[in-house]
């Protein structure tokens, strides 16, 4: 990714509060799902795992606090200062580190991770020689038999928000929907954060054969919130312990449906290093 490229992506984050966004709204699906797929395969405590692309440090301060050694990069100082300040009010489960950095080049030795979170990455490189140079990266560090979480917004994403929040009939809006129901290079030059950032939307088999060609086995690939972040009054909804735990349950039961993987905000690859496997090239 060219650095000119990066900017409007550093400049969304600096004026965007990342720290606070996955505690509000239907983000808490994706939270809460996020959480429930990396526990669902992740090795016992004290494991290690880079969080790389960890913005404010959500998910690397909550394994800490199961017990993990966790170390978080992020391309955006301000996040890696919120990471360090959650880390602190947490004493007794601190990172292991908190550096700003970049997923396609991980400042970690060779075969030294047991996980790789990459939670932001694979969508905010838009040029796929980048995502594989990121997705080889997390090969490179994770020892044999090592997992790798790779988050990825589908292609049909903003389609879907739009109609469902209320901004499809913008005519500003409407070039960026069309772009990206084209060919997935999300755009947004109107200066409306509600529109987002530059970032690449996937296909399904587009993100499975992205961590094939980086030598993965893919173990899953499945919808993070399904159709679920669509629920109208969601806030009430989550707000209620029972409706909320029958709205998991369903998307649990739907998650790996072919046909759910579109209707999805971010769907979730997840895939392992094999046993005495090298490095490709």
């Amino acid at each position: 990714m060219r650095e000119n490229a990066v900017q409007p992506i550093l400049g969304f984050y600096d004026n965007a509060d990342e720290a606070s966004r996955l505690h509000t709204g239907w983000f808490q699906l994706e939270r809460a799902r996020t959480q429930e797929l990396i526990l669902r395969h992740l090795p016992p405590a004290p494991a290690t795992i880079i969080d790389a692309g960890g913005g404010a440090g959500v998910y690397a301060c909550w394994l800490a606090t199961l017990g993990y050694q966790v170390h978080l990069l992020d391309p955006v100082a301000k996040h890696v200062e919120q990471a360090r300040a959650a880390s602190a009010r947490q004493p007794n489960h601190l990172l292991a580190s908190a550096e700003i950095g970049d997923a396609r080049s991980l400042p970690h030795a060779d075969s030294s991770a047991d996980a790789v979170l990459l939670l932001g990455p694979l969508y905010h490189l838009v040029e796929r020689e980048d995502r594989l140079a990121c997705l080889r990266e997390a090969h490179r560090v994770l020892r044999s038999g090592g997992l790798l979480w790779a988050a990825a917004i589908s292609r049909f994403a903003s389609l879907l928000d739009s109609l469902s929040h209320g901004f499809f009939d913008d005519p500003a809006f409407a070039p960026i929907l069309a772009r990206d129901l084209e060919d997935g290079q999300h755009r947004n030059p109107t200066g409306n954060p509600v529109y987002f950032t530059d970032a690449y939307f996937h296909r399904p088999g587009e993100l499975s054969r992205e961590m094939l060609a980086a030598a993965f086995h893919v173990m899953e690939i499945v919808a993070i919130e399904g159709p679920g972040w669509l629920a109208r009054d969601f806030d009430k909804l989550w707000s209620d312990p029972a409706q909320r735990e029958r709205l998991l349950a369903a998307l649990r039961k739907v998650e790996r449906e072919p046909s759910i993987l579109g209707a999805t905000s971010h769907i979730m690859a997840i895939g392992q290093k094999g046993i005495g496997q090298k490095q490709p090239r």
